[in-house]
């Protein structure tokens, strides 16, 4: 796996001059998210794809999280076709970014981790993209959880999750939970992988991601002043449906993401 081919002085000497401009956009952009949400989102939340063709609200969706990414210097770029809604998008997960990394090509509604509701303006703003609210690790959350992405499903909107339940390190991808992938099934609609990825001429960065012990607001900072990245999404073939093997849908689903991240020749 590579790492930042950018050396750590030209890195360090760029730095204050990206946060020069990147900031004040930064700050123009959120507001424009907060006057977004509070309007178009708000009055057309429950708008569903038809005959292929997205609602408006989901099209300012991804024309947003797009900006917000190119503000921090992460180019959105998508390698695959995502499927017509509604479907089940399962993806890696090492960073906050990830989240619109995804919506930068399809709008859905993710579900995360609880502590983000409280957040303030995030949370507000996470609400209203319709994202779906689980406390780890609570049984009983997990159960209203799914029965809240059934209903999405049934009703035309797709869903994403992160089957690894947290963030990853250093490019591991760690094991993806099966009870997940129950709410596919029910909904009847299909499962397709989702690979994330930030790279730089082709080569994975796995460092763009939380290090270990770095909290939001530190990764925030360090990606805000830091040199530009592709941010690749790879919408992967579709998982079989197998409703006696939810583990085997997990693991088809962790094996095409597992090749998708590696590098390829040049």
């Amino acid at each position: 796996m590579s790492t930042d081919t950018v050396s750590p002085l030209a890195s360090d000497a760029l730095r204050p001059l990206r946060y020069l401009w990147r900031v004040p956009l930064l700050i123009l952009h959120v507001l424009l998210g907060i006057v977004l949400c509070g309007t178009i989102l708000t009055w057309n939340r429950n708008a569903v794809m038809k005959n292929g063709r997205e609602p408006f609200t989901h099209r300012m969706i991804r024309w947003w999280s797009m900006v917000l990414l190119r503000i921090f210097g992460l180019r959105s770029v998508r390698v695959g076709q995502p499927l017509a809604d509604p479907v089940m998008f399962v993806a890696n997960h090492t960073s906050w970014a990830d989240i619109e990394i995804l919506h930068s090509q399809r709008a859905a509604c993710f579900v995360a981790k609880a502590e983000i509701a409280h957040w303030p303006l995030v949370g507000w703003l996470a609400a209203a993209g319709g994202t779906i609210f689980h406390r780890r690790g609570n049984n009983h959350s997990l159960a209203s959880v799914m029965q809240v992405m059934v209903e999405r499903l049934q009703a035309g909107r797709s869903v994403a999750v992160f089957p690894e339940g947290g963030t990853g390190h250093n490019g591991v991808l760690r094991v993806f939970h099966a009870r997940i992938f129950q709410a596919a099934l029910d909904a009847n609609v299909v499962v397709q992988p989702v690979a994330l990825r930030f790279a730089r001429n082709g080569q994975r960065i796995v460092d763009a991601g939380f290090r270990e012990d770095e909290n939001f607001m530190q990764n925030v900072l360090r990606l805000l002043g830091g040199p530009t990245l592709d941010a690749e999404v790879h919408f992967l073939e579709p998982v079989p449906a197998s409703p006696d093997a939810r583990r085997r849908m997990a693991d088809i689903s962790r094996e095409r993401i597992a090749a998708a991240l590696e590098d390829r020749p040049q």
